[in-house]
């Protein structure tokens, strides 16, 4: 397996974490701890696996690195599943079937259901890092997905419910063929959410910059840069910015479906 961020070896201190796992309910993911999980089809990666239906999630997050030649042209998603990967740094060339999208940082491609993505790097020898997602889709009738890819740097920058210190982008059109979306949340130094939010939307959450504070059931906690979230449904939320960065997060969004009984 083997350790995620390449620390190996006794600890220079005593065992800790601030890793803290309520499955079903919300996860908060520190890249200390992480392990590099054994996929078939990923080659010269490194992938670890965030939320999960074992988490309690509906959908899977992955980090992958891709190295020197790292690629996954075996395909990922496909049949009923919809995916999404977004270039935290580097570069790659990402496939929706035989169409290639070349992707830089802030770059993103999302496939529908029975699209499948590939992924390689382009960056020249130097690795490319990547926040990937899978879903299995909801149909409804009369509506399909399309392939869509971007990046951010392109995208309308949304005073996030007026105001002018949140920023909200939206990934993916806001269209009822979509049964989910990507977000980018930017809040400047002491700018936070408006009230705590209790939804049944699920997020998968990863801090792209910056370092906040998180209310995650009624409990504050510091969260920083590279760290991962799981947001289940219902539970309470919001954050504020702390520091002198812009606290910056990457998240996914269930979305117009209603609920089976």
């Amino acid at each position: 397996m083997g350790y995620f961020n390449n620390q190996t070896g006794y600890p220079t201190d005593i065992l800790s974490t601030r890793a803290i796992i309520k499955r079903g309910n919300y996860a908060l993911i520190p890249p200390n701890g992480l392990v590099r999980n054994v996929i078939p089809g990923f080659e010269n990666c490194d992938v670890t696996i965030l939320s999960t239906p074992k988490l309690g999630a509906t959908f899977v997050d992955y980090l992958v690195t891709l190295h020197d030649c790292g690629r996954n042209t075996k395909g990922f998603g496909g049949e009923e599943l919809e995916t999404f990967v977004y270039v935290i740094d580097g570069a790659i060339t990402a496939s929706a079937d035989a169409t290639d999208y070349p992707l830089t940082a802030g770059g993103y491609l999302y496939c529908p259901a029975g699209v499948t993505l590939r992924l390689e790097n382009a960056n020249g020898g130097q690795s490319s890092r990547l926040f990937l997602y899978k879903r299995r889709y909801q149909r409804i009738k009369g509506y399909e997905a399309h392939v869509v890819s971007n990046n951010v740097a392109n995208l309308e920058k949304i005073h996030y419910e007026g105001m002018s210190e949140v920023i909200l982008q939206d990934l993916l059109p806001k269209d009822l063929g979509f049964d989910m979306n990507m977000h980018i949340l930017s809040f400047a130094p002491g700018a936070s959410h408006g009230y705590i939010e209790t939804h049944v939307q699920e997020h998968g959450a990863y801090i792209l910059s910056g370092a906040g504070v998180y209310n995650l059931d009624n409990e504050w906690m510091p969260v920083k840069q590279g760290d991962y979230i799981f947001m289940g449904a219902y539970v309470q939320q919001a954050g504020y910015a702390v520091g002198q960065e812009t606290f910056s997060y990457i998240y996914s969004k269930d979305c117009n479906r209603d609920v089976e009984p």
